[in-house]
C-alpha cells in the first residue's frame, strides 16, 4: 500500500527528476496511474527523460510535463508552480530532490559554496515555501518529501560544502513538518528521505557499473514509498553495505559528541579509533 496522496490521477512534481533517484521516483509515481511533472536543468536529458516517463504513464504524453528550472531561483520555482497548476490543478506530491556535489574544500572558492547551498539547500526551501500553501489549501492529503543525506547528520570529512547543505536540509524539513502538523486542516505532511549508497550519476565517479555496496535508484525508491506510507519521518535508508544498526552507531556516535564533550568529529579522531569502533561493536 502507498500513501493516499499517491493515487492514480493525482500530481507528483519531481525536481531532479531527470536522471537518479528523482527519474526512478518519477518512474514509479507515474506507474501508479499518477500525473507527474519532472523538473530539472534543461538539455537533451530532461528531454529523454519526459519520453520515458510518457511510455511508462498510463495517459501517455498527457500526464506527463517535463519542465527546466534552476532551483536555486525562486521565481524559477515558482514559475514551476503555476505552469504545475494550470495543467494538472495543483500538486499532490512534491519531492524537493534536486542536488549536486561537485566537491568543496573549507576554503575553496566561494562560488562553489553558494552553488552548492543554492541547490541543495535554497531548492528545497524555494519549493517548501512556494509549493505548500495550495497543497494545504487544496484540503487533500499531500505529501513534501525532501531528500537529505547521512552527511548531514554524521557530518563527515572531506566535503564540507555539502554536509553543511544536507545539515539544513534535516534541520528545515523538521520545522517545516511541526508547521504542518500544527496548521489547521492540513492534510500535508513532510518527510526527510536519507538515502544510502545509491548508485547513480552523481554518485559514480567514472564507475560503469554498480558496485555491489550500493542499491539501485529503483531499491531506494521503492523504500523510501514503503516508509512514508508506513508514517515515517525520518526514511533512514539502508544499502548492501550498511544496515540500519550501523547507520544507528554512527548517529549516536554523532550525537554523543556533543553530551560528551569530545572533540569536533571525533569519529574521525586517531584518540578515539578504538572507542568508535568499541562503541559500534556494542560494546
Amino acid at each position: 500500500m502507498s500513501h493516499p496522496a499517491m493515487a492514480p490521477d493525482n500530481v507528483a512534481v519531481i525536481t531532479g527528476g531527470a536522471s537518479g533517484i528523482g527519474l526512478a521516483a518519477a518512474m514509479r509515481l507515474a506507474g501508479l496511474g499518477m500525473k507527474v511533472c519532472i523538473a530539472d536543468l534543461g538539455g537533451d536529458r530532461l528531454g529523454e527523460a519526459e519520453a520515458k516517463l510518457a511510455s511508462a504513464a498510463r495517459g501517455g504524453a498527457a500526464d506527463i510535463m517535463a519542465v527546466a528550472v534552476d532551483v536555486s531561483r525562486i521565481e524559477q520555482v515558482a514559475e514551476l508552480e503555476a505552469a504545475v497548476r494550470q495543467r494538472f490543478g495543483g500538486a499532490d506530491v512534491l519531492m524537493n530532490n534536486a542536488g549536486i556535489q561537485p566537491g568543496s574544500t573549507m576554503f575553496g572558492p566561494l562560488e562553489n559554496w553558494q552553488r552548492v547551498l543554492g541547490v541543495n539547500l535554497w531548492g528545497i526551501i524555494h519549493g517548501s515555501q512556494v509549493f505548500a500553501p495550495r497543497m494545504i489549501a487544496r484540503g487533500r492529503p499531500g505529501l513534501i518529501i525532501n531528500t537529505g543525506s547521512k552527511q548531514g547528520i554524521t557530518t563527515p570529512p572531506g566535503d564540507p560544502a555539502y554536509n553543511v547543505s544536507k545539515a539544513g536540509v534535516k534541520a528545515f524539513t523538521e520545522a517545516l513538518q511541526h508547521e504542518l502538523r500544527n496548521t489547521a486542516d492540513s492534510k500535508v505532511s513532510a518527510h526527510l528521505f536519507i538515502p544510502g549508497h545509491v548508485f547513480t550519476a552523481l554518485t559514480a565517479r567514472g564507475r560503469t557499473e554498480k558496485p555491489d555496496s550500493a542499491w539501485t535508484p529503483e531499491q531506494t525508491v521503492d523504500f523510501m514509498i514503503e516508509r512514508v506510507a508506513a508514517g515515517d519521518f525520518y526514511v533512514l535508508c539502508p544499502d548492501n553495505d550498511v544496515p540500519r544498526r550501523l547507520d544507528e552507531r554512527r548517529i549516536l556516535w554523532a550525537a554523543g559528541d556533543i553530551v560528551e564533550n569530545r572533540p569536533a568529529l571525533s569519529r574521525w579522531h586517531p584518540d578515539y579509533a578504538d572507542a568508535f569502533s568499541r562503541f559500534v561493536a556494542g560494546e
